[in-house]
């Protein structure tokens, strides 16, 4: 590549918005300042923690707990001192960080950790119309992708994993793998306890040792009056793990092919002193609610020990005691966090218990958490090579060299003696929802399904919007606001609790639905079309929605998708992606390798034509590991291939 003197005014003049001061975020900085960019301004919420401190190298240990953006400038301008760097230790998804804010900008840089975040993020960069330069790592592999209003897709064009899903039956009543215990433990046990009381939730709540039929109703997890913190730990635990399972093992025909669990009981598992043990809690310890740990509590040291069932159980008592104890105020609004210690500790804990009782191989702590957590674990040299990635597409984005865009995939293993696959953008996808004016259609039971079921399950889990507005025609159906007053947002709530049929405005067949977050300036039209009946098992939502791209989900039960500090959710399927669309040509051993553009397919979508496949991740024999990288592509010599749908 030409020396970096030769693009001086452009990177000195520059104004760069970086989000994500992680992984990513740390080499991308101090890559930023070593090459000469003078204002950067970073936005992260999270604080440092000790596990990051393998990896994000501009953090130390007296820094644990501050907040990483603020760290990390103070840490780059030591060698850095004549730059400005300007620190935002908030959410990128505050109403601060508004498209007026994102105008400010000459290009924005993504080091993100989730999904959600990058959607938005992409949404605010296109109504503002500033480049984005999006990233990823997930272990060995990464890549860094240019999105520019109306020049390339936008980061929603193509379809991003989806999380793995489990049947409900198979979570609660039959599993069969560790990962359906953390799922039982996260989003059942863990949520039933501490999360919204009000939720809906598949765990068995009825007491089983009530003296007469009006108590059976009785939920098991509310807390008796005269109950204290042991008596409670020990029913709930009898409960889960023994109660229920007896419950299951009355159905004969369930095990008629299948191992049969075995309940447990404390009485069985613990013994006297154990549990008297287990309920001393250390007086003094941290009051910081994140820092409280069961583990420290009963003496265990080694997260990555394979705990028998005795140190599960009593971890078990105590994380659930140590709740109670310390961070009683927060019970009732918990949601697991893979960052707080005592949440995994709860989990993980009641995971292997589950796992016991089922004859799963039982897992550590260390194992457990980046299940439960999605987490890939990160490597320093992947974040180092992406953002060095990152700052070479933005000083392109800075001169406007359109024609040098590429989009650059990290390799786990060579192919073609290349780690480094760069790849020609694609054009923006014209029935992408976001970047497109293309509506969308959901097949729907309009007489089933609620106001909130839409809003839940479509348009915040896969259209992406926090503040939704939602409307037909000029009659506005649900809206979330800070300007509302009582009356509108009870008339809200109201609706949300509404078959969409019974809506003052009804939703039936035909209807078109206007749906609107005001804060990402994105909007998207909803056409309905009812449907009778959806296969429970492939269509769990109860509704379908078509428009909307999503990625095959892994068939590899235990893989985790992303590494939960720098992984790009995207990932897997933009890698699947290169190997399908033959973006690369034929090679022999001799020849230069040249990049191919990705296009949208000129052809109807019923013509489809495989032959013409080559597989880029295809591990090349030569022994030659050699980190590759391309800086100018000959044209032309480009063999245009047209991307198949």
């Amino acid at each position: 590549m030409a020396s970096l003197l030769q693009y001086h005014d452009a990177i000195k003049g520059a104004k760069v918005l970086m989000v994500g001061a992680g992984g990513i975020g740390c080499e991308l900085l101090k890559t930023l300042a070593l090459s000469g960019f003078q204002d950067i301004h970073i936005i992260d919420m999270d604080t440092i923690e000790v596990s990051n401190l393998n990896r994000q190298f501009l953090f130390r240990q007296s820094h644990v707990g501050q907040s990483k953006a603020k760290v990390a400038r103070d840490a780059v301008l030591r060698f850095r001192p004549h730059i400005n760097i300007t620190p935002y230790h908030a959410n990128v998804k505050d109403s601060s960080f508004n498209v007026e804010f994102f105008k400010e900008y000459d290009v924005v840089l993504n080091g993100l950790d989730n999904l959600d975040a990058r959607r938005h993020v992409n949404r605010l960069c296109l109504a503002a119309e500033v480049p984005l330069v999006e990233s990823g790592t997930t272990g060995f592999l990464g890549q860094v992708t240019v999105h520019v209003k109306g020049k390339t897709e936008c980061y929603e064009c193509q379809p991003k994993p989806a999380p793995k899903t489990y049947p409900v039956c198979t979570i609660t009543s039959t599993p069969s793998k560790f990962v359906h215990c953390i799922v039982w433990a996260k989003d059942l046990l863990f949520a039933k306890l501490f999360g919204d009381k009000n939720q809906e939730n598949d765990l068995n709540v009825h007491a089983n040792d009530s003296a007469n039929a009006s108590e059976q109703t009785q939920d098991v997890f509310e807390r008796r009056k005269d109950e204290d913190i042991e008596q409670y730990g020990r029913r709930i635990y009898d409960h889960v793990f023994g109660y229920n399972i007896e419950v299951a093992l009355s159905n004969e025909e369930t095990w008629k092919n299948r191992n049969r669990p075995r309940p447990m009981y404390t009485r069985d598992i613990l013994h006297d002193n154990s549990i008297e043990q287990n309920g001393n809690v250390v007086k003094g310890g941290p009051t910081d609610g994140l820092s409280v740990s069961a583990m420290t509590s009963l003496g265990l040291k080694n997260p990555q020990d394979v705990w028998s069932l005795v140190e599960n159980s009593r971890i078990f008592l105590e994380s659930l005691k140590l709740f109670f104890v310390k961070r009683e105020k927060e019970i009732g609004s918990l949601t697991f966090d893979k960052d707080d210690q005592l949440a995994v500790e709860f989990v993980s804990a009641a995971a292997n218990i589950r796992a016991a009782s089922f004859g799963i191989p039982l897992h550590s702590l260390f194992e457990a958490k980046g299940i439960a957590g999605n987490i890939v674990h990160a490597v320093a040299t992947t974040n180092a090579v992406i953002a060095g990635l990152i700052v070479i597409e933005a000083i392109k984005v800075l001169r406007k060299d359109a024609e040098s865009y590429r989009m650059t995939y990290c390799l786990e293993h060579p192919s073609r003696k290349m780690l480094l696959m760069p790849v020609e953008p694609f054009e923006p996808n014209k029935s992408c929802c976001v970047c497109s004016d293309t509506p969308l259609t959901l097949e729907v039971n309009t007489q089933r399904s609620k106001l909130r079921d839409f809003v839940e399950k479509i348009v915040k889990a896969k259209l992406g919007m926090n503040s939704p507005i939602i409307m037909i025609g000029s009659v506005l159906l649900y809206e979330v606001g800070d300007d509302l007053d009582e009356g509108m947002i009870a008339n809200y709530n109201a609706n949300l609790e509404k078959m969409l049929c019974e809506l003052p405005t009804p939703v039936t067949g035909g209807t078109m639905i206007s749906v609107e977050d005001l804060r990402q300036e994105f909007t998207c039209n909803v056409y309905i079309k009812h449907r009778e009946v959806f296969d429970e098992e492939k269509e769990p939502d109860g509704m379908v929605l078509f428009g909307w791209t999503q990625a095959p989900i892994e068939k590899n039960d235990n893989k985790a998708n992303g590494n939960g500090e720098t992984a790009s959710n995207a990932l897997s399927t933009e890698l699947s992606e290169v190997q399908k669309d033959a973006e690369v040509e034929e090679i022999s051993e001799d020849t230069e390798i040249i990049g191919k553009k990705r296009k949208l397919p000129e052809m109807p979508s019923s013509v489809k034509d495989s032959s013409n496949q080559k597989d880029v991740q295809k591990i090349d024999d030569d022994d030659e590991d050699d980190l590759v990288m391309f800086d100018h592509l000959d044209d032309a010599n480009m063999v245009k291939k047209k991307r198949l749908q």
